[in-house]
């Protein structure tokens, strides 16, 4: 009786503090403060990571035939909390929009940028309003005499991938006319649903449900992934599929692989993770060449119907970003805290080689996420990037494998794009150092822990029982 007083109280528990989850996050999102407040969206993060904390803890209390439902019902009500408001700190959606127009019209998204002239007719007053007062906002870039445009950097050709574009063009065509931004939303959501639904199937075989929680219920998810609509979630979903399917079957794990690098080039770093305790020649090449041909196979079509390159900006935005030089702006913060900015980029290749290596030659086959988690998270806290929703990725990989603490990495990338526009860029450097430490707290508590549970065992036996086994 009071086990199930205990188990129906950790459950009624669980389901208040989402509620107040999902309340704060429908108030986090209608609030408009990523130009005008930023550190008071802090705030409303940082409450909305407390109360996600709290309810992921009451759920280690719940009988594990609620635990299914209540994940899932969970990832349904957070997920919709993206869809209250507009996209609040991003405008990376206005692309996806733009992007699929194009495409419906029949020019391919990489020949024209936003602002190229030749495509005015496909222009209307939501993507590209007129007058001054429209144009006064600061997320506008002007385009014309008397017009700008929602979309980020028009002057250049688009970054995205092949799949990334099919799904623009599938979205605009399943989308009523004066849908706008709800459209793109409502797919990312259903998407992220989807993953944490993928989540579930992939624990219940090899792991604890629990963990997918960790995905349904994060605050980064509805906000990054629904409300900015990031296609980055499509690339999660099939790279979890991806993940779930290698160690049986290498051939179609490795072409989900590339539909996902097709996504968003970036599940590219889990490929050593899919290869985690290869011995054999042969079953590198049976994940490896499946996701070489998805990519170039999904490419060719638009290389065929582009005349510009198929990459666009893409080298543009790694030069613009910083990654190829170590003293532009917050990258490589935590190496640079240590040493000179001319030798971040050579420690960054030689640690991510040694910790590939690691990964191939000692990870576990039958957990592939185990090592994917552990060669993204060094990569996020080598390279520090400053956009949050690149982190969707990494918090689907601790959702399979458990180690809470690199959730770390994702508040960071939170702090460094939100609450450094308050605080400065220091803030992001010092959120990346204090997840660089949880995760090694975390290392070391686990490393600890079977020693102590050995410990124990040894002082729990009669003293004629150690006796006899020290000798």
């Amino acid at each position: 009786m009071n086990r199930n007083r205990t188990a129906g109280t950790a459950a009624l528990l669980t389901v208040l503090l989402l509620t107040a989850l999902a309340a704060t996050l429908v108030l986090t999102m209608r609030k408009d403060g990523y130009f005008a407040d930023p550190a008071g969206l802090s705030w409303w993060y940082a409450a909305s990571w407390a109360l996600f904390a709290a309810a992921a803890w009451a759920l280690r209390k719940v009988p594990a035939r609620h635990v299914v439902p209540l994940v899932l019902a969970g990832a349904v009500v957070v997920a919709a909390t993206g869809l209250v408001a507009g996209p609040r700190t991003s405008t990376d959606s206005f692309r996806y929009a733009w992007d699929g127009r194009v495409q419906a019209a029949g020019i391919s998204p990489y020949d024209h940028s936003p602002a190229d002239p030749a495509l005015t007719h496909l222009r209307d007053d939501w993507l590209f309003p007129q007058g001054g007062t429209a144009c006064a906002a600061p997320d506008r870039a002007a385009v014309a005499d008397g017009t700008c445009t929602r979309i980020n950097r028009p002057r250049v050709h688009t970054i995205y991938p092949p799949v990334a574009e099919g799904y623009f063009l599938l979205v605009h065509a399943l989308s009523p006319p004066d849908a706008r931004h709800k459209a793109l939303q409502t797919g990312a959501a259903l998407l992220s649903v989807a993953t944490a639904g993928a989540l579930l199937l992939i624990l219940r075989r090899r792991g604890d449900p629990r963990n997918a929680a960790y995905w349904a219920w994060c605050p980064a998810v509805p906000i990054e992934a629904v409300n900015n609509a990031h296609v980055d979630v499509l690339a999660v979903l099939l790279s979890v599929a991806a993940l779930g399917v290698v160690a049986g079957r290498r051939v179609a794990g490795g072409a989900l692989f590339g539909l996902a690098i097709a996504a968003k080039l970036l599940p590219a770093v889990l490929l050593p993770g899919a290869l985690s305790g290869v011995r054999r020649v042969r079953d590198s090449v049976a994940v490896l060449l499946p996701a070489a041909a998805a990519v170039g196979l999904l490419y060719l079509p638009y290389v065929l119907a582009s005349h510009d390159s198929v990459f666009g900006y893409l080298g543009g935005y790694a030069e613009e970003e910083g990654y190829d030089d170590a003293s532009a702006r917050d990258r490589y913060a935590l190496l640079r805290l240590l040493l000179p900015d001319s030798w971040a980029l050579p420690l960054v290749a030689a640690v991510m080689l040694v910790v590939v290596g690691y990964v191939m030659r000692r990870g576990d086959p039958e957990r592939p996420w185990s090592g994917a988690l552990l060669v993204t998270g060094t990569a996020f806290l080598l390279m520090t990037p400053g956009y949050s929703w690149y982190a969707l990725l990494l918090i689907a990989l601790v959702a399979l494998d458990g180690r809470w603490e690199w959730l770390g990495v994702a508040v960071a990338g939170a702090a460094a794009y939100i609450t450094a526009r308050a605080l400065g860029d220091a803030t992001g450097t010092v959120a990346y150092a204090l997840a660089a430490t949880a995760v090694l707290a975390g290392w070391a508590l686990r490393s600890l822990a079977p020693v102590r549970s050995s410990a124990a065992r040894a002082s729990s036996q009669p003293p004629s029982e150690v006796q006899q086994g020290g000798q």
